[in-house]
């Protein structure tokens, strides 16, 4: 007779879910506004060399799309551990000391995104209530301004989940990128190609 599965939760397969359509849903979001911001200032440059001719409002959308690609962009840093930091110190010290101050870290990092989160809320409430309007384009300017809320909310997520890993003993660091050791290991895999 084979052994009894293990049941899973259904509250836990909803958040896995959840996570992977989150996953997804920013992983699209920063190939589309990359692919528009790239295709907006080839069509500019095109339209403005070849043709002497152009639009006003293709420099202001350029903006706003890389304000959300970059604050889209440092939650997926955080995410796939792509953010650099100089971690010298730290790995010298006993991993329980390391534990504690990527713990600091960690919880310093969300601050700053709950911080900079009600800032941007704030920005929006005020401009949405003001009702301006973006300087070149038909568009009231609380709607790009979005990116700051949207952004460092998605942040503080991924921090989170991070700490949530800390916590789970799933690393005694912040996960960063380690240029030097990937270096190293590309040297090392150049080596043994020869």
């Amino acid at each position: 007779m084979p052994p009894p599965r293990a049941t899973v939760d259904p509250t836990v397969k909803l958040l896995a879910r959840l996570g992977r359509a989150l996953n997804w849903l920013e992983e699209s979001l920063l190939a589309a506004l990359l692919a528009a911001m790239t295709l907006l200032t080839f069509a500019q440059v095109v339209a403005r060399y070849v043709f002497n001719s152009g639009w006003v409002w293709v420099l202001e959308l350029s903006i706003f799309l890389f304000a959300w690609l970059v604050l889209i962009g440092a939650a997926y840093g955080v995410r796939v551990h792509a953010h650099i930091g100089v971690d010298l110190l730290l790995r010298v010290l006993p991993p329980p000391l390391r534990k504690a101050c990527a713990g600091l870290a960690l919880l310093l990092a969300l601050l700053y995104a709950v911080l900079l989160f009600k800032g941007g809320w704030d920005t929006v409430a005020l401009l949405h209530l003001i009702q301006i309007e973006a300087e070149d384009l038909p568009v009231p300017r609380w709607i790009p301004t979005l990116a700051l809320p949207l952004g460092f909310a998605l942040l503080g997520l991924r921090l989170l989940e991070a700490g949530w890993a800390l916590l789970r003993g799933r690393g005694d660091g912040l996960l960063l990128a380690d240029e030097a050791a990937e270096a190293v290991a590309q040297l090392r895999s150049a080596e043994d190609g020869k």
